[in-house]
């Protein structure tokens, strides 16, 4: 079974493993939680699914920026498993690339596979947004993309798209310039350009010409989302190596990402206990029974002295890169990111709640309660527990609302944290760092109620569902928290939890009243 609170909340790539070890499953996601939940939470799965969900026997998870990342990561990871449920991308096509040809006078046009012929950028998994990028950076540098020069000016230079070097009009060098720049936009690096058609926009927009303006708008989301692309598939001549990791007691987390081509396609990940020369050991070892790449990324402290090992293994140079910018640092921060997702995402959940609220200590425990009922009948309550950013599930509870007649869920709230901290209270058993409410200020205010009553002090806090917004005492307005950060994704993965536990103890009573 999928521990499902070790499952990110992250955009990347989810790879499903079957009892022999085998990938049977790639997919992508926008929120790796939510979608790899789907697959064991819902029900009423097509047959093809529902044989899949019986294979999963564990699953494994490459996290990226965003979801463009993501796309181009499972294209990539489909075509290196060919695992048996997907069919969609086996056999199709990499997605296509912008090309500049070589030659005294470039052409810009569209390649739909990266040859070895002029210089590739991409690839692009929206076809309109490649278009746009296409059309900014041909406008903008006045590149022509006819096939063959022609004797004569064209269309295209008479509506101002061609500089027409096939009439002489621009030289050699001038369009050299041209293509230059056009070079650096495709890369992702154009901020000139985009500061440039942004003062264009203001312009055309101040002028009432708004139909230019929003095209405009476009081309320049078009321009900015280069560079994230980019991160994931990078057009290289040689295979990498992106190594990073950190000690944390006595032990050291290690990473390490295959680059092949430019292309991310997997990672490793181990854990060894700490020395002083433990990266070393480890470097030494695993290049002894893998043969090393053209080039080894690794975090600034180790490399130096192994470029003449792993030379030797390779048979030919290794270089041994400890970069401070550029592609490979984002490489590089990316591999930190997933190693510490993979190894400490529990710990760095429960310190940003900490850090958020404003704790003296970190919530270790957390307790979480919701109400569930249908039009004021089977009126229940639920109560999970986290620890250590995980749930516990031996110390959930469910309640039977007692006291409370018809659908008041301030007073249902007050009933099941009262009994809950009244028999922790006289049993003398362990409080919770942190209680969590379902709801707004009402349910904060009666829990908070209760436990002045019961003589009992704990931090409490309120989530209301809407716009997931986090109340704590003594502040009439919610915390200026976004709901995408990570304590607030915290708190949501605890309520989620805790709604989950109510209304499959809401639905269990109904079933008994209705069988008898």
């Amino acid at each position: 079974m999928i521990d499902l609170s070790a499952v990110p909340e992250e955009p990347g790539c989810y790879l499903y493993h079957d009892a022999a070890g085998d990938v049977i499953y790639v997919g992508k996601a926008k929120n790796l939680k939510r979608r790899v939940s789907s697959y064991f939470q819902k029900h009423g799965h097509d047959a093809k699914t529902q044989r899949l969900v019986e294979q999963i026997a564990s699953a494994d998870y490459i996290v990226t920026e965003n979801e463009v990342e993501a796309l181009i990561l499972e294209n990539t990871l489909i075509k290196r498993h060919q695992p048996k449920y997907n069919i969609d991308l086996k056999d199709a096509k990499n997605y296509a690339y912008i090309h500049l040809s070589g030659g005294a006078f470039p052409r810009i046009g569209i390649a739909r596979r990266a040859g070895k012929d002029g210089e590739y950028f991409g690839p692009f998994v929206s076809a309109r947004e490649r278009d746009y990028v296409l059309s900014v950076v041909k406008k903008a540098f006045s590149l022509r993309s006819c096939r063959r020069l022609p004797k004569r000016p064209c269309l295209r230079h008479h509506i101002g798209t061609c500089s027409a070097p096939c009439t002489g009009t621009v030289t050699e060098e001038e369009y050299a310039a041209r293509i230059d720049r056009a070079r650096v936009v495709l890369r992702g690096q154009g901020k000139d350009l985009v500061a440039a058609m942004e003062a264009e926009m203001a312009g055309r927009s101040k002028a009432l010409e708004f139909e230019r303006a929003l095209e405009l708008r476009d081309e320049i989301a078009a321009v900015r989302h280069l560079a994230g692309r980019q991160r994931v598939e990078r057009r290289r001549d040689h295979d990498e190596d992106i190594i990073t990791y950190q000690e944390k007691d006595g032990n050291l987390y290690l990473l390490l990402f295959h680059v092949e081509m430019g292309t991310l396609t997997g990672k490793q990940e181990y854990v060894f206990e700490a020395s002083d020369d433990a990266v070393e050991e480890f470097l030494v070892q695993y290049y002894g029974d893998h043969a090393p790449p053209k080039e080894v990324v690794l975090p600034a402290g180790v490399g130096e002295p192994l470029a003449d090992y792993l030379a030797d293994r390779r048979g030919s140079k290794v270089a041994v890169t400890v970069p401070q910018k550029g592609d490979k640092k984002k490489l590089l921060d990316l591999a930190e990111k997933n190693l510490e997702i993979a190894f400490f995402g529990d710990a760095l959940k429960v310190e940003a709640l900490q850090k958020a609220l404003h704790l003296p200590d970190p919530p270790n425990v957390i307790e979480c309660f919701d109400i569930s009922h249908l039009a004021g009948t089977a009126m229940v309550g639920s109560m999970v527990q986290f620890r250590g950013g995980k749930p516990d599930k031996r110390n959930y509870r469910r309640f039977r609302i007692r006291s409370v007649e018809g659908i008041d869920d301030f007073a249902s709230i007050a009933e099941v944290v009262g009994r809950r901290y009244a028999r922790i209270r006289d049993e003398g058993g362990e409080f919770p760092d942190l209680v969590v409410v379902d709801g707004g200020k009402g349910q904060l205010a009666a829990a908070l109620d209760v436990l002045k009553r019961l003589g009992t002090r704990l931090p409490v806090i309120a989530i209301a569902k809407r716009e997931e917004e986090i109340y704590v005492p003594g502040f009439p307005h919610p915390l200026p928290i976004r709901k995408d950060e990570k304590s607030s994704l915290f708190v949501q993965e605890i309520r989620d939890e805790a709604h989950r536990f109510a209304i499959t103890y809401n639905r269990l009573l109904r079933r008994k009243e209705m069988t008898g």
